[in-house]
């Protein structure tokens, strides 16, 4: 062997143990980095599981490709952190990026907990993506197709990057809560930023009826959480759904974030009741304030309901209509 071929020869296999040796130390780095993100926002991903519905194994997983592990500069300039484009109900901040197309534009967000509950609204009220809420919770491969089938992504092996990225970090341990899976060094809370909600990404889907707003109240929602939650005064929640001072909501009751109006849609005139109901029940059903639904079927308050009883929704009851009853009565 020639003497220039033998140091050719070495500097062949030392350049490629240099680039084995870096690529070792590129990759420790970035799985260092990855635990890191995965430790910091544990708790603010099981806490959008249980609000939500979605896997906290999709949420984290979804969020680690999509910010690239929270190092991106969509991520670090716009706290978005799950790739979000703008769409055309988007009202907030923007950051434009080339992505797809250039100066794309994505949405901007105060601070992590933002991006976070704007990802988990923006799958829960989009159509394309009701089906997903149908699947096993537990079963992240599927959500991790259908999001994939739904067009979260236009990248064809988008479903497969979500479910190596879970199963190369036992993210499936997330959906089933066990205890101290990353979360002993969790240092982002959601409750961190809870002062800071703003009314433009509320945690329950705003419905609308009788032309009010109103949300379903969750299993622990208090009139002093939605009051801060959808910035109101003080007064204006319990006034708004006729609760005493001391009152509180019961799970999946109506609540009302406009006031209620005088009388019911067009489209009823007349509810019949049935055995059990009350006065407020069928107030908060329709939509009419308490004293009108009084004032229209002249009764005073406290007057009891009888089973099968026509009550007048948007118009003063004739005196001849008193008492008058379906055949259940």
């Amino acid at each position: 062997m020639n003497r220039k071929l033998f140091f050719l020869l070495n500097y062949f296999f030392l350049a490629l143990l240099f680039c084995q040796t870096s690529y070792g130390q590129i990759e420790s780095s970035t799985n260092t980095i990855r635990q890191d993100y995965i430790e910091k926002y544990t708790s603010l991903t099981v806490k959008e599981m249980k609000k939500s519905g979605i896997p906290a194994s999709i949420i984290m997983a979804q969020a680690l490709l999509e910010s690239d592990n929270g190092e991106s500069e969509l991520a670090l300039t716009a706290n978005n952190h799950f790739g979000i484009k703008c769409h055309q109900t988007w009202t907030g901040n923007r950051f434009y990026y080339d992505d797809d197309q250039l100066d794309d534009c994505f949405r901007a967000y105060r601070n992590v907990f933002e991006s976070y509950r704007d990802h988990s609204l923006f799958l829960m009220n989009r159509a394309r993506y009701h089906f997903l809420f149908d699947l096993d919770p537990n079963d992240y491969r599927a959500w991790a197709k259908g999001l994939k089938m739904a067009g979260y992504a236009t990248n064809p092996r988008y479903a497969d990057m979500l479910i190596k990225i879970i199963d190369e970090n036992e993210l499936y341990r997330l959906d089933r809560r066990i205890p101290g899976f990353a979360s002993r060094n969790s240092t982002v809370e959601a409750e961190e930023y809870t002062p800071e909600f703003p009314a433009t990404i509320p945690s329950q889907v705003i419905h609308t009826r009788n032309r009010i707003k109103y949300v379903l109240a969750g299993q622990d929602d208090t009139v002093e959480e939605l009051t801060r939650e959808y910035r109101k005064l003080k007064w204006e929640i319990r006034k708004y759904n006729e609760i005493p001072r001391r009152g509180q909501f019961t799970p999946g009751q109506v609540v009302y974030l406009q006031p209620k109006r005088n009388k019911a849609a067009r489209a009823y005139d007349f509810h019949y009741a049935k055995s059990g109901e009350s006065w407020y029940a069928i107030s908060q059903h329709y939509g009419v304030k308490l004293k009108k639904l009084y004032k229209m079927n002249l009764i005073t308050p406290g007057t009891p309901i009888i089973n099968g009883q026509m009550i007048f929704l948007r118009s003063k009851r004739p005196e001849n209509k008193f008492g008058e009853f379906t055949e259940q009565n």
